[in-house]
């Protein structure tokens, strides 16, 4: 019969198993301990940005730490997500995914660094923000109507911006233009930012973007919106119709959510889960969202998960009719 302390020893043993893998029981119940970064897959000043900041302050009040944003942007927010699926899955690395890392990305990229599906654990949406099409207001239209017939009468005259070849900008004025029968020169750019900027100067005529980095310069008016894709039109600009009213079938607004390294703990994603649905429910943030033409969107891993497939599903048939791919 085995003595007392030997007993404990194997008992010891098998604990001590038990939480090697991975990350160990007591760092989940501790987590978190110290600061979280969250990758942000785009340059800063872009919508990403703004709203990822946003949620890093409010979230990080309820979690008791701080959440630093960093910018990792390049290859259409590729290298970002590639970086956030290599971290170690402990939930101190998250990303910031988009309907462009996780919608269009894996429909146009042949060689994706990482897999929107299997490489990530889903925590949240944060937020739904309609995108705008804007043109300078040297272009001689008024309307979403006039412009299309301007483009027709003027095939690859007038130029759009994108942030990119293959980005969700680009291939969201692809589907416009094929189902309105018109065509636009196409001008990709490093970001959304320098598009805005060339966009707002004449040096591009128009272009597609989230409404709260576009927004400022519409009230400003150095950019005429046209058409607002979203399930309804926006507080912000009432008088726009959306893409739907002018009978073109474009779908659902963008959308900005968190998520994880594969690997992560239920335990840490559901705390993740929390505290951001927790801090959306400040005032503050409210607020500000609004002020950038968005809208709360909390959900469930699960929902989320499902909404990302659906946005794969709906880019990957765009893409394929407008042959777009890229290496």
């Amino acid at each position: 019969m085995p003595r007392p302390s030997a007993i404990r020893r194997s008992l010891l043993a098998s604990l001590a198993l038990s939480v090697l893998p991975g990350t160990s029981v007591l760092a989940q119940e501790n987590y978190p301990n110290r600061p979280i970064t969250l990758i942000v897959p785009f340059v800063a000043g872009g919508s990403t940005d703004l709203i990822a900041r946003l949620i890093s302050q409010h979230a990080g009040e309820q979690l008791g730490q701080t959440i630093v944003v960093e910018n990792r942007g390049g290859a259409g927010g590729s290298l970002g997500m590639a970086f956030v699926k290599r971290a170690k899955a402990d939930g101190y690395t998250i990303g910031m995914a988009s309907v462009s890392t996780h919608g269009s990305n894996p429909a146009v990229y042949k060689a994706l660094p990482y897999d929107p599906i299997k490489d990530f654990v889903p925590i949240t949406n944060v937020a739904a923000v309609p995108s705008v099409f804007s043109v300078n207001p040297n272009v001689p239209a008024k309307t979403m109507k006039e412009f299309i017939e301007l483009a027709r009468a003027n095939p690859g005259k007038y130029t759009f911006a994108s942030p990119g070849i293959g980005s969700l900008g680009h291939v969201n004025i692809e589907n416009m233009m094929m189902q309105g029968k018109f065509e636009l020169l196409h001008v990709p750019y490093k970001g959304a930012g320098q598009a805005v900027t060339d966009a707002i100067t004449g040096q591009v005529n128009a272009l597609t973007d989230n409404l709260s980095s576009s927004l400022p310069f519409i009230k400003q008016g150095k950019l005429r919106p046209l058409a607002v894709l979203s399930a309804t039109r926006s507080p912000e600009l009432p008088d726009i119709p959306t893409y739907a009213e002018l009978g073109i079938n474009m779908k659902e607004a963008g959308w900005f959510g968190i998520v994880a390294p594969a690997g992560t703990p239920a335990a840490i994603a559901n705390r993740l889960n929390q505290a951001i649905h927790k801090g959306m429910e400040a005032p503050e943030f409210k607020r500000k969202l609004k002020e950038m033409g968005g809208t709360p969107v909390q959900n469930t891993p699960d929902q989320f998960l499902a909404q990302i497939k659906a946005a794969i599903a709906r880019y990957d048939e765009v893409a394929k009719k407008a042959n777009i791919s890229l290496d």
